[in-house]
């Protein structure tokens, strides 16, 4: 068998993923005790489970295993790849382990970002197809989306069933699955009475839409349609609070998403069972995949390796906060993936230099790793910190890194896993093992549902982000009367804030304390179950930057792509 580190020095991840002998979706079904007569295929490598394979017995009895990180690069940190790699070095140290992931949005895929399937020696397959439009989950919950919208304008210009919708008090835009700058602010209604009534409204990227959040949220069918029939969809002329269920809008959403609620089945580079289903981004929602695909996991395996987006205060706490709080599940121990390249950029280095050896700016940076371990403690689980490698790191950083974290009495472990796959992640395998079995209670929420939204927001503000103080705006200030107005208050809260800073201030990089955090909005996302104050400058629809990855990848007439990341 030749050297995989050899190998991954000239190949790309697409490359590798191409060259990966897949075993038929039917095999990996059946090794994890699903017939095949009770798969949905799509193709030979893809497959629909159906939801009855979901058992709480099991469940309760699995070991969840959730991978967050410390606030990252703009590149991102490898929480996919370690992953990925944890579950496999899992199933190298004998335990029944499956990962579970979110679907790639189409923005980042050909924008900066590129694809989400993994990287090196840990991907699932087959990568291309995850990537691009996989079995059509992000399309049907754009079309849900937007039929709700067609019958809110329709309503509004209609004269039969008219429900009186004030259209300057709705905010339910259109979706799309794709970086769009141009489409954030529109004007609909254009061309005289037959064109509707004019207003302005405007299109968010697929992975925002509250339908998503929904989805990732729903226990089935019914519970879904009951969701979004909650959706808020704006008031009256007298002040009444219109629903989506006023327009009797559920059923017909619901039934576009009859295939897309149900989790997606793959595999491994090493043939191991993956499960990737929904995509909402955790700067600007939950980011998690859906609690249906996280229980399918724990029904099926022993252990769940499963991802929260961005940074531990991002992803961690929202899928802890409300995640864990809707569905019931625990994690029993937390993987906080730290890079040597991240811990230099916040400690002062450049973005363009972090290639180079710089153990000053290293050690300043630790203080980041450490203020998510403590926030990790706050919710009373245990941590183990997963140093990701990468080949232009040095020996004298990575024991750095290491033995701070023995002075913190941390667990501490090197993935390898972009390079070796799971025999790259078997030291890191073993000390999660050792980790879950240490863990004794289920995790504390940071805050009481019951509390105002005002106060949950505080407290996450201070406790977890590091704030002095929280600023409402009077936009901000006007949504808190309309949410207690509407009895939206015993919700959780998920912070819409960049993921690249503890603060609202992108630029503000290390560990800030002492800053203010500004509430400029808060959106109210009923059929969710949360709002969403939205803190800075954020966007709900991203633009491309200026030499989109969509550059770089093309298809030759045998259907070969290249380019893809």
């Amino acid at each position: 068998m030749s050297n995989p580190s050899t190998k991954s020095q000239y190949k790309s991840d697409l490359e590798i993923a191409q060259s990966a002998t897949l075993r038929h979706i039917k095999d990996i079904a059946g090794n994890v005790g699903i017939p095949e007569d009770d798969i949905e295929m799509y193709g030979k490598y893809k497959a629909k489970l159906p939801l009855k394979f979901i058992d709480d017995q099991k469940v309760a009895k699995s070991n969840l295993v959730l991978v967050t990180a410390m606030t990252p690069t703009p590149a991102g940190e490898g929480k996919t790849t370690t992953s990925i790699g944890l579950a496999e070095g899992l199933n190298k140290i004998g335990k029944k382990a499956c990962v579970v992931l979110r679907e790639p949005s189409l923005g980042p895929v050909f924008g900066m970002k590129g694809g989400a399937a993994g990287g090196g020696y840990s991907q699932v397959v087959p990568m291309e197809d995850i990537n691009l439009h996989f079995t059509g989950d992000f399309a049907a919950i754009e079309k849900a989306n937007n039929l709700l919208a067609a019958l809110i304008d329709n309503n509004i210009q209609t004269t039969v069933n008219n429900l009186g919708i004030d259209p300057r008090t709705v905010e339910w835009k259109r979706v799309m699955d794709m970086n769009d700058r141009s489409l954030r602010e529109i004007v609909t209604g254009m061309g005289g009475k037959p064109g509707g009534m004019i207003r302005q409204t405007g299109f968010n990227i697929t992975a925002a839409s509250e339908i998503m959040a929904i989805l990732c949220l729903a226990k089935d069918i019914d519970s879904l349609k009951t969701m979004m029939g909650n959706i808020y969809i704006g008031d009256t002329y007298e002040g009444k609070a219109i629903f989506a269920r006023d327009l009797k809008a559920e059923g017909a959403m619901a039934a576009l998403l009859k295939d897309a609620i149900k989790p997606n089945l793959v595999q491994t580079l090493e043939g191991n069972p993956a499960i990737i289903h929904g995509g909402p981004f955790a700067n600007i929602a939950q980011g998690t995949n859906s609690a249906i695909a996280t229980k399918m996991g724990m029904s099926i395996s022993d252990y769940v390796v499963t991802e929260a987006g961005f940074g531990a205060d991002l992803g961690a706490e929202k899928f802890l906060d409300i995640k864990c709080g809707y569905s019931g599940i625990s994690p029993k121990a937390i993987v906080l993936v730290v890079t040597v390249r991240a811990l230099k950029y916040h400690g002062g280095q450049a973005l363009s230099d972090l290639k180079q050896p710089n153990t000053v700016a290293l050690v300043k940076g630790l203080a980041n790793m450490e203020k998510h371990l403590a926030n990790i403690k706050i919710f009373g689980l245990p941590a183990v910190v997963c140093i990701n490698k990468f080949v232009t790191d040095s020996d004298e950083e990575l024991d750095l890194i290491k033995e701070r974290c023995k002075e913190l009495n941390v667990k501490v472990a090197l993935c390898e896993g972009w390079e070796f796959g799971g025999d790259g992640c078997v030291d890191l395998a073993s000390e999660v093992v050792e980790a879950v079995d240490n863990c004794k209670k289920p995790y504390q929420p940071v805050y009481d549902w019951n509390l105002s939204v005002k106060e949950k927001i505080e407290i996450i503000a201070r406790k977890i982000y590091g704030a002095k103080d929280v600023e409402f705006l009077p936009k901000a200030r006007q949504n808190l009367k309309k949410i207690e107005r509407i009895g939206l208050n015993d919700k959780p809260v998920c912070i819409a804030k960049t993921q690249y800073s503890f603060s609202d201030d992108p630029k503000s990089l290390g560990t800030t304390t002492g800053f203010t955090l500004t509430v400029r909005e808060i959106e109210i996302a009923a059929g969710a179950g949360f709002t969403i104050p939205i803190t800075g400058n954020m966007l709900r629809m991203p633009g491309l930057p200026s030499t989109p990855s969509a550059e770089g990848m093309n298809i030759d007439n045998d259907a070969k792509i290249t380019g893809l990341s």
